[in-house]
């Protein structure tokens, strides 16, 4: 019999498994283009809706805001209710808060559901991850599945992007979000048929409501405090109350976790060195993925003079790139070699990739450096996210599987809002600098205009190659975790830390 026969023979494998994975990728992949699809629309739904300057900010905001603050209390309930019903549900309502965005009449109406899509994205995203989870549970289909799914979850920014330069430049910027609907409707109904969620799996402990309250609010502080500190500075004084808030409500958070009987957040889930080393390096990787997607689509568009649609397809190789290291390398490796020396290298090439992008110029060759550049970026976070969705719910119980999957979404999304306030300040205060040094001696005020952001953008993407050197060195000195058949058998020897699951056997 072959290996594929014996897989598909294992006793107690849902045969339905890879049908489920097909629709779970799908949800997987509406939600995180929907981070940066709307952003090639914003300027059109801007002039089309009369929203001005200082508020156009709220498109993205409303949904961060909502998205981030609510991801540990979507993970909470995805153990409590049942993670399929939660997936379901939360289908539903991203596909009703897409189509209310699609036919906003005003402002309010956009950024409202742009605040709904964040709270249903909320329950979507850590459903899907846990349903992963306790649905592969053999070692070399689990490598299969999670290949599949980092390589969307790694691509699926740079995807948006294409496909909201598509949609807006053929259609209207409407179409980013009813294109959402018919994505939600084909996952919603397969769903339905395809997906099995262990009913022993879930978590009936009672919701810890004042761990909620405060988590929640420490979050929303946290990612509103990055957004206010893009727009209004981080001296702000609003800006600082956001970042002290965050610091006391996050603090009470932990007092009361380790407390009460069931925690919103069990702290045995984040206090793991896999899973801690997991939830940092991935956290950091995204403050340079979401500065790199900010600045290069500038400098394509303004720089450069591409068109919306040229400048999605310039992220091809990116994705690529991604899909490759995801699924071919990742994938293929995960079960033969501990998970560090895949994520510490993999972060490594990415750095190097960042790296070459120092060397940006008006004018640079988009095959001679770009393009090089986006395919050891997307090789190597490739074959980083892939061990990352693995081990985020490595060792957990099941029960406990949302929560965890929830986390590594916390670290991605606090990861995306720091990256974009924090290189996009940098990046600001090079341009204001260059311009004032060179003012004298500029050829003409729009070649200056031109060399300072270029100049501005590479001197933050210096601090993105720091960054990703710095998440290459977490994950490498933190993810411990051996090969999936060597931890096996160390907790069968009874000397594991009694957390290992057998999620990791293959």
């Amino acid at each position: 019999m072959s290996e594929t026969s014996e897989l598909a023979a294992r006793p107690g494998a849902d045969p339905r498994r890879w049908r489920a994975l097909a629709f779970i990728a799908i949800a997987q992949l509406m939600v995180v283009l929907d981070g940066t699809i709307v952003n090639i629309a914003l300027p059109s739904a801007q002039a089309d809706l009369g929203i001005s300057d200082a508020n156009r900010q709220w498109v993205i905001t409303a949904y961060a805001l909502a998205f981030g603050g609510l991801l540990l209390l979507g993970g909470r309930i995805a153990d409590l209710w049942g993670r399929k019903n939660t997936f379901l549900t939360g289908l539903v309502g991203f596909a009703i808060a897409s189509a209310i965005g699609g036919v906003a009449a005003n402002e309010a109406m956009l950024f409202a559901s742009r605040a709904l899509q964040g709270v249903f994205g909320a329950l979507l995203a850590p459903a899907a991850l846990s349903l992963l989870a306790v649905t592969f549970t053999d070692g070399k289909e689990r490598a299969k599945a999670f290949g599949i799914f980092g390589a969307i979850a790694g691509g699926g920014a740079a995807v948006g992007l294409i496909l909201g330069g598509v949609l807006t430049e053929y259609l209207d910027w409407r179409w980013v979000f009813f294109v959402n609907i018919p994505i939600a409707a084909v996952a919603f109904f397969g769903a339905l048929t395809e997906i099995r969620d262990p009913k022993e799996s879930r978590n009936p402990s009672p919701l810890d409501i004042p761990g909620t309250l405060l988590g929640t609010l420490g979050l929303v502080a946290l990612v509103y405090g990055f957004t206010r500190a893009e727009t209004d500075g981080w001296t702000d004084p609003v800006t600082v109350g956001m970042f002290v808030a965050t610091v006391v409500l996050l603090g009470v958070f932990v007092a009361v976790e380790r407390k009460v009987k069931a925690p919103l957040l069990p702290l045995r889930v984040v206090l793991d060195r896999n899973r801690g080393g997991v939830y940092l390096s991935m956290g950091l990787a995204i403050v340079s993925m979401f500065g790199l997607f900010l600045f290069l689509t500038y400098y394509l568009q303004i720089v450069e003079g591409y068109s919306p649609v040229r400048t999605g397809v310039a992220f091809l190789p990116m994705v690529a790139g991604m899909i490759t290291g995801s699924t071919q390398i990742g994938a293929r490796l995960m079960t033969r070699i501990p998970a560090r020396y895949l994520m510490g290298p993999g972060l490594a090439i990415a750095a190097v990739g960042m790296l070459m992008l120092t060397q940006l110029e008006p004018g640079s060759s988009y095959v001679g450096l770009i393009l090089p550049a986006q395919v050891l970026l997307g090789l190597g976070l490739g074959t980083t996210f892939m061990p990352a969705m693995s081990l985020a719910t490595y060792g957990v119980e099941p029960r406990d599987s949302g929560i965890a999957s929830a986390m590594i979404n916390t670290s991605q999304q606090v990861g995306g809002a720091i990256g974009i306030a924090l290189l996009n300040t940098i990046a600001a205060s090079a341009t204001t600098t260059y311009v004032a040094a060179n003012a004298a001696s500029a050829a003409s005020p729009e070649l200056l205009r031109l060399d300072a952001m270029v100049y501005g953008f590479t001197s933050a993407i210096w601090w993105a190659v720091v960054i990703l050197a710095a998440a290459a060195v977490v994950a490498y000195t933190f993810v411990t975790a051996g090969k999936p058949a060597d931890d096996v058998a160390l907790a069968a020897d009874g000397e594991g830390d009694g957390e290992l699951a057998p999620v990791m056997v293959h």
